[in-house]
């Protein structure tokens, strides 16, 4: 389909296809650690799903409702024998839930890939008409999971570790009146990761805007039926298993939609990692974070 939407690859996708199938022996998760948070439902279950496929051998799932997970959690066993599946009711604003969760699963191993999904919408009111109150309390809840969740992460995490922050367009794009909440915490989350990666050069970071998925929460803040179309959840699912992936490692630390081709991405490698290309800042700053980062150490 044409792309609904700016695009830095000519071709547009709204479904898997060959390049980030999880079949593809370039893209094997065999041996790897995986913790996904939101993941009983939605995109969360579908990329544990995909990463099964791909061979992990281990993979954790994180949500507030046990039943969904134990739901995922049968699928995926039915399907892909070989994979263990760790499930824990597990709150993500809740760092004691969290880290109990992370110590049972890891133990005395190693986290190799976390997908960072869990999220909420918050309040959806104008910035006039706002309470000040439910106004912040959804940006802190976002922002807050998302620090307890790294907090963990980084207690376990490979030397290589890859971290797949899902996140939002909303974090850099003004859809509509009443999202200003949700857009603070998207950027909000962005930042933290972004950060994280800073402090953590070894760890291999990516945010990630998973399409227009008729999730739960995509129907919550009217998503796919207000847009007119939407995305099939394999998508991000895929995706995210190629971030995992060596053949991503040229987007580290980008801000990247799933719907892009990753093979006109590939082309394009030199040039994307030596500019501010899919970066968030200050467009017109002079300053990329290579050169940044140079003069720092200078």
């Amino acid at each position: 389909m044409a792309a609904p939407f700016p695009s830095p690859t000519p071709t547009w996708h709204t479904k898997t296809h060959p390049s980030i199938s999880p079949t593809r022996p370039e893209l094997s998760a065999k041996g790897k650690t995986v913790v996904i948070t939101g993941g009983g439902t939605g995109i969360g279950a579908e990329t544990a799903h995909h990463f099964a496929e791909a061979g992990a051998s281990r993979i954790a799932l994180l949500g507030r409702r046990q039943q969904p997970l134990l739901d995922t959690k049968a699928s995926i066993e039915h399907k892909f024998g070989n994979v263990e599946v760790f499930v824990a009711a597990a709150d993500v604003t809740k760092k004691s839930e969290v880290d109990a969760a992370f110590a049972t699963f890891v133990g005395n191993g190693k986290i190799n890939v976390l997908v960072s999904n869990a999220a909420t919408v918050g309040l959806q009111e104008t910035v006039k008409d706002a309470d000040s109150d439910e106004f912040l309390d959804g940006i802190q809840q976002n922002i807050k999971g998302s620090l307890i969740v790294a907090q963990a992460f980084l207690r376990y995490a490979s030397v290589d570790a890859v971290a797949i922050d899902v996140n939002s367009s909303a974090a850099h794009i003004n859809f509509a009146p009443k999202f200003a909440p949700y857009s603070i915490a998207k950027l909000g989350v962005f930042r933290l990761w972004d950060y994280l990666a800073f402090e953590n050069p070894e760890i291999s970071v990516f945010h990630l805007q998973p399409g227009v998925v008729r999730t739960a929460m995509n129907r919550e803040s009217g998503g796919a039926d207000a847009v007119g179309f939407e995305d099939d959840v394999s998508l991000p699912a895929s995706f995210s298993v190629w971030l995992a992936s060596p053949e991503a490692r040229f987007l580290k630390g980008k801000f990247l939609w799933a719907n892009w081709d990753v093979d006109e991405l590939k082309a394009q490698a030199k040039e994307i990692e030596a500019s501010t290309r899919l970066s968030i800042g200050l467009v017109g700053w002079p300053f990329g974070g290579s050169s940044w980062k140079s003069m720092w150490k200078a």
